[in-house]
């Protein structure tokens, strides 16, 4: 449970970059050291939306928490 939170702070620290593109991202859950989380707004549709999710969120989320393995979006 300490894990998931802290990875909802994070997400919370990313969020307004992503609101300045009209984009955010939704913690959907943590399982298995991967975090899933959903990109909506301009972001679920931006042709750098891997770039974004790779380059930007996982690398910072695993830079925080080094036991994390990957960020996958989850189209729902």
């Amino acid at each position: 449970m300490e894990n998931i939170d802290k990875i909802k702070e994070l997400l919370d620290d990313i969020r307004p970059f992503l609101n300045l593109e009209g984009g955010d991202v939704e913690f959907i859950k943590y399982e298995d050291d991967y975090v899933y989380v959903k990109l909506i707004g301009a972001c679920a549709m931006c042709s750098f939306k891997d770039l974004t999710l790779q380059d930007n969120i996982e690398s910072y989320l695993k830079e925080e928490i080094p036991s994390i393995k990957g960020v996958i979006n989850v189209s729902l």
